[in-house]
């Protein structure tokens, strides 16, 4: 962007509500200018300001892939007067967007690996980015075995329930979905993330871990992680719940000497473990 200050303007194209308490909804947009979209170009892991006149902006993960043309997704929780006023759009309303902003997945990086997505509640957004990309027909070959393990709540709070029984039904993807508690129509597993990834026990074998989600959930995955043998290099997480401005100017988003904003969102974990333990 010339001007990091300035927002663009996008159009709503669709909506989706994710959860059954329709805090969660998934905003499709599309540049009103084509030289705009020319100009964004991402990487999963990145985020953006969405704003509203009058009203504020608030950083959002970007949920959708560089590979899906035409279009940014945005799952949006309705926590503050900002994303209230988003879940209270409807089809054509425009907003603004800054971005991409952030740093990204080592995408590249992870070339050649093996590659383990662990995902909790609502923070699989970026993980359906780093998904999508990976899958990708001209990056598949790239990339070694996937595996994905996410978790929510309880069946009605998993999102993205539609790809990712697309997903269950690929052979080059191992899929594991869980919620803490199941339902009388629920098939699936039971249990933590946690302890769901203990039992899939992924092999660090030449292998990358992928871990965003609520902070407990991170907490208690870290320790599965270094049992099977993940090295913490090898371990990256994302502190999006820090992102503030987007671009460093604010001061609200440092941990130690570092700026998440222009830092981040992005981390591994050797990195983590020299900060102060804030986050």
């Amino acid at each position: 962007m010339s001007n990091p200050y300035i927002p663009v303007p996008v159009e709503v194209a669709d909506i989706t509500i994710e959860t059954e308490d329709k805090l969660l909804k998934t905003f499709k947009l599309t540049f009103c200018n084509k030289e705009d979209e020319e100009r964004f170009q991402y990487t999963p892991g990145q985020f953006a300001e969405l704003s509203l006149l009058g009203k504020g902006e608030s950083p959002i993960g970007i949920a959708s892939s560089p590979t899906e043309k035409g279009f940014l997704l945005f799952t949006v929780m309705k926590v503050g007067a900002v994303t209230t006023a988003m879940h209270n759009l409807n089809k054509g309303a425009q907003m603004g967007i800054r971005g991409p902003l952030g740093n990204f997945y080592p995408v590249k990086e992870m070339e050649g690996k093996n590659v383990v997505i662990i995902g909790g509640g609502f923070a699989f957004t970026t993980l359906r980015a780093l998904t999508n990309y990976m899958l990708y027909h001209d990056n598949r070959s790239k990339f070694g075995d996937i595996t994905i393990i996410y978790g929510a709540r309880s069946p009605g709070m998993l999102i993205y329930k539609e790809e990712m029984a697309g997903w269950d039904k690929r052979n080059d993807l191992n899929l594991h979905i869980t919620v803490d508690r199941g339902d009388a129509q629920w098939k699936g597993k039971v249990g933590f993330v946690p302890a769901i990834t203990k039992e899939v026990a992924p092999s660090s074998k030449n292998a990358y871990a992928v871990v965003c989600g609520p902070p407990i959930m991170i907490k208690f995955t870290l320790p599965i992680l270094h049992e099977v043998g993940f090295p913490p290099e090898r371990i990256i997480t994302s502190l999006e719940m820090r992102m503030k401005c987007g671009i460093g100017k604010c001061g609200r988003c440092n941990i130690g000497y570092k700026y998440v904003c222009i830092d981040g969102p992005v981390f591994t974990l050797e990195e983590l473990n020299k900060l102060p333990k804030e986050y």
